[in-house]
């Protein structure tokens, strides 16, 4: 069985799932054993889908469904494969995890198995759209799908963050469009991709669709100005649904920007400006989202700023991949695009885990502010350690993915750095700067979360009692959190398969990303291992137990009051998160005011929406005034008149029968 017809089944089975949850709607346990179980299913297959087309199983579809002038045209390469791939993972992942999660949302389980079935369906659908109005028509029922996942508890604060989503989609929804109409326009009104890919639109036509896709794209991938939804929108979604639209719906954004740069743009060339303004957006982003992120106390929140940190290193990737395919240099494209990829995928995997770790503790203590924490180590164990692996991940610590694919990233930078262009040097530089920045922070900031949230005292009455979480979300956890350390250690397997996929993608030449079991950068000659990071890392822990046990029985522990800076310590005293971010927020305190100035942009724009809502609602009833009051009063009239003449007197009747019969009777006489 070739890949698409996998893939289609996929999209079936998860129909079938939306429709069982449904039917089943009054009662909460059979809609949520359905829904979980038959999404389960459907992810599982269009995984396998997927992983075919990442090997090389590349298949399409082209028929006419419903509407001839707009063939149903799917594609399943490479590149969409591995998204495919990505988001099947978190997918069944969540419907594992909703086994036991959804139980927090009675009476509303039913449609949050339609809405993630759907949500999963439309995602794929907007993977493998080879065809402007499907792809549209797809992107739209995704954005629809979740923002009912987001609103689903309907209080003040999942409306708000709802609707700043709804409009910021919708604005980027507008801008994607706008370039695929210019597109077609140039194509004479062909909605195919296919006629796309080897037309050429001249670079100023290309550049306004390129420049149009990106902010479009960006809206959804969430890169700054454009990610005030985010913080918004993702803690107010269920954590498992967090986890897929972190992990998985914003990467579509990364792929539509992939899409229209390096793909149906490649007929009229890629510009090197693109990949520098991909750059700058990146390395803002990147920090920005890091620095946000430090800031916060709510769990969810701090995840969700990570977000747009990740997508900035992604963009980093992606700038750099644009830029040396600019200036001719394949190999260099081929391995930042490798990079951006890998990272792609990489956050997919931590961000799942430590969206549906932020879950377990909000299930288990009622709270998602991490103030409110401490001391879950001891009370949540399997949680802890899936959790600390997703936080030493997205850290980019070794021997986890996270290090793997910024290592790539940092190898792109220094590669294009080279090309003996000045301007790209400084470009490359500023970026490479960016990321040492973003680094940093993300370690300081998973300091505070896990150091807050696990480790110290109970600072409530629900953390003190906290329980660990039942099997269906550890299952959830402890999944993602092995596949972060495969993607880590195994990375001397998996590297040249991106590579290839990068390759496919750029229609470039072959890359050599690994030699044994090290990774490697072919242009510097730059290597490391993360195998022997893992086993060195492995021998020394046992070598220091070893040595601790030789040096006989250890002595009893001392305790000791914590230094606290010349005061007596007490227990008002705490490490908070406040205590972890004050330092950065004094010295970054103009980049706080930054984001209060991006967040009133996001909300100006949905005030506006708001407006010409207004205004639409006050224009729409003008044609039917017209056009369908008027007639319907005149029918009104008629049919009042109508009932005064039959009145039912037969007195009456019998005057109208003789009248007629006069009538008749003059027009016979006449007419003689």
């Amino acid at each position: 069985m070739d890949s698409m017809t996998l893939f289609i089944a996929s999209l079936a089975v998860s129909c079938i799932g939306a429709l069982a949850s449904v039917l089943l709607i009054k009662t909460d346990n059979a809609a949520k054993t359905a829904g979980c179980l038959i999404g389960a299913v459907a992810a599982v297959l269009s995984f396998i889908a997927g992983l075919k087309a990442v090997l090389g199983d590349v298949t399409s579809l082209n028929t006419v469904f419903f509407f001839p002038f707009a063939r149903l045209e799917l594609l399943l390469n490479g590149l969409a494969g591995l998204i495919v791939v990505l988001i099947s993972i978190l997918a069944f992942a969540g419907f594992i995890y909703g086994l036991s999660y959804f139980d927090e949302y009675p009476g509303k389980v039913g449609r949050a198995g339609f809405f993630m079935n759907t949500f999963v369906a439309s995602m794929m659908l907007v993977i493998t759209a080879d065809n402007v109005f499907w792809f549209l028509v797809a992107f739209e029922l995704m954005s629809l799908t979740s923002y009912f996942l987001v609103v689903i508890e309907e209080n003040k604060n999942s409306i708000r963050g709802g609707w700043l989503y709804f409009v910021i989609a919708h604005v980027g929804f507008v801008l994607i469009m706008a370039s695929f109409l210019l597109m077609t326009n140039g194509v004479g009104g062909s909605f195919s991709f296919s006629d796309f890919r080897t037309h050429d639109f001249g670079p100023a036509v290309s550049s306004v669709c390129f420049v149009l896709a990106f902010f479009g794209f960006g809206a959804k991938a969430g890169i700054i100005p454009l990610h005030s939804w985010l913080p918004q929108a993702h803690p107010e979604a269920p954590s498992n649904v967090s986890a897929l639209m972190s992990g998985g719906m914003i990467k579509i954004g990364i792929l539509g920007i992939l899409k229209v740069g390096l793909d149906l743009l490649a007929g009229s060339g890629v510009q090197l400006w693109w990949g520098l303004m991909v750059l700058v957006f990146g390395s803002i982003s990147s920090v920005l989202g890091v620095v946000y992120a430090l800031h916060e106390h709510d769990i969810k929140r701090l995840l969700a700023y990570h977000s747009v940190e990740n997508i900035g290193i992604i963009l980093l990737g992606v700038g750099a991949s644009m830029t040396a395919h600019a200036l001719g240099n394949d190999v260099i494209a081929t391995i930042a695009l490798m990079a951006a990829l890998y990272h792609t995928l990489n956050h997919a995997m931590f961000k799942g885990e430590l969206f549906l770790g932020a879950g377990s503790l909000l299930y288990a203590t009622g709270t998602r502010n991490m103030e409110k924490m401490g001391g879950l180590f001891r009370r949540m164990p399997v949680t802890a350690v899936c959790f600390l692996i997703g936080a030493l991940a997205i850290s980019a610590i070794p021997p986890l993915n996270g290090f793997v694919s910024e290592w790539f990233t940092y190898q792109s930078l220094f590669n294009i750095s080279t090309l003996s262009d000045p301007v790209v040097m400084v470009f490359a530089v500023a970026s490479a700067a960016a990321l040492a920045i973003t680094g940093a922070l993300a370690v300081t900031c998973f300091v505070k979360a896990y150091g807050v949230s696990f480790a110290s005292s109970p600072r409530s009455q629900e953390a003190a009692n906290a329980k660990e979480s039942p099997a269906p979300m550890l299952f959830s956890q402890m999944l993602l959190a092995a596949i972060c350390v495969v993607l880590g250690i195994g990375s001397p397997v998996i590297a040249p398969v991106l590579g290839d996929v990068a390759q496919s993608v750029l229609s470039g030449s072959a890359v050599t990303a690994t030699s044994g079991f090290s990774l490697v950068n072919e242009i510097s000659g730059a290597a490391t291992s993360t195998p022997a990071i893992a086993i060195a890392l492995v021998v020394l822990t046992g070598l220091a137990f070893a040595l601790r046990s030789c040096l006989g029985t250890k002595a009893p522990a001392k305790k000791t009051d914590p230094w606290a800076c010349g005061y007596e310590p007490n227990e008002h005293m705490p490490v908070v998160a406040t205590s972890f971010a004050s330092d950065v927020e004094l010295f970054m305190g103009p980049l706080y005011s930054l984001r209060e100035v991006c967040t009133k942009i996001c909300w100006s724009i949905a005030h506006v929406f708001q407006k010409l809502t207004g205004v639409a609602q006050g224009v729409e009833p003008l044609p039917d005034r017209f056009l369908v009051d008027a007639p319907s009063e005149g029918a009104d009239k008629l049919a009042g008149l109508a009932s005064k003449i039959e009145g039912g007197n037969y007195s009456v009747y019998i005057c109208y029968i003789v009248a007629a019969l006069v009538v008749f009777l003059v027009l016979a006489v006449v007419m003689v």
